[in-house]
């Protein structure tokens, strides 16, 4: 059974307020298109075509308003109500119907990855029977959960406040198909969330997981403060020519998922001046 792909888009917002009073932090734009692209480009690059987006009910008639079915992008997106944010882990059992015990890919919809060999990595991944985690090397290890190794043992460590290492978790996640199965049997958290770094480490502690490390040309960022997104949106304009596609049509016609003419209907449903459409216009041969 295929790899089913999950996009974990609620959460409550706190750190993007007051704009996150009316709008999902998922649709903010990252230079020329919404947050939700890059997560979803990420699966897209990984071969993955059944996406479950995860958000609330609020929210979420927004997001359809810009993604719709996913057929632009020659993938089948599917939407799930979170009536409350409960944490990361809390997303395999919202989506346990929908992938109904399939392997599956879990990314954040604040997550950005960027690197030339990131594609490759990303299939490896989608093709490995083991439970896979992203990690990447950050100045900031504090702030993340972090796998730690030494002679005696390996585990994740949610926010250390020593520096024991700094190879941070990244919000990108390659699972068996018993992980809803293990998720829902783990208990909150004295914050009251699922963690995903408890399920992390059950995987860790039955040695069914392996790790890929981000190298330093291997950009990951977490988009979850306007800090944050100010910097991603600064690295996909300086760099936009040197990087992997976000464009879900381009990765889309590359892998002959959707047809030039997809593209050409696009362009006409919104003929418009802006950066995202131009760019579309560059893809295929184009006659006014």
């Amino acid at each position: 059974m295929k790899r089913k792909g999950i996009i974990l888009a609620g959460g409550n917002g706190t750190r993007m307020f007051p704009v996150s009073q009316v709008i999902s932090k998922q649709l903010l734009l990252i230079y020329d298109k919404p947050m939700i692209y890059y997560p979803l480009s990420v699966l897209m690059h990984a071969n993955i075509k059944d996406i479950l987006i995860i958000s609330s009910a609020k929210d979420l008639v927004l997001i359809k308003k810009i993604l719709k079915n996913g057929s632009d992008f020659g993938v089948r997106l599917f939407y799930k109500s979170q009536n409350k944010p409960e944490g990361i882990a809390q997303g395999l059992v919202l989506a346990e119907r929908f992938l109904n015990k399939s392997k599956s890919a879990l990314i954040c919809g604040d997550n950005l990855f960027t690197g030339e060999k990131l594609p490759l990595k990303l299939k490896k991944a989608n093709n490995s029977k083991k439970s896979i985690f992203f990690l990447k090397k950050v100045n900031n290890p504090n702030e993340y959960g972090v796998f730690f190794k030494n002679k005696n043992k390996k585990l994740i460590i949610e926010k250390p406040k020593k520096k024991i290492s700094n190879l941070a978790v990244t919000g990108l996640y390659f699972f068996d198909e018993n992980a809803t199965k293990i998720a829902k049997t783990l208990t909150k958290s004295e914050r009251g969330e699922y963690e995903i770094t408890d399920l992390n480490n059950y995987y860790i502690k039955k040695n069914r997981y392996k790790q890929i490390i981000l190298n330093s040309k291997e950009k990951w960022f977490d988009m979850g403060t306007s800090d944050r997104i100010q910097k991603a949106s600064n690295f996909i304009f300086k760099y936009k020519n040197k990087m992997i596609s976000y464009y879900p049509e381009e990765i889309a016609l590359n892998k002959k998922w959707i047809s030039k003419s997809k593209i050409i209907n696009k362009i006409k449903r919104h003929h418009n001046s802006s950066n995202y459409i131009k760019y579309l216009k560059k893809l295929i041969v184009y006659d006014k």
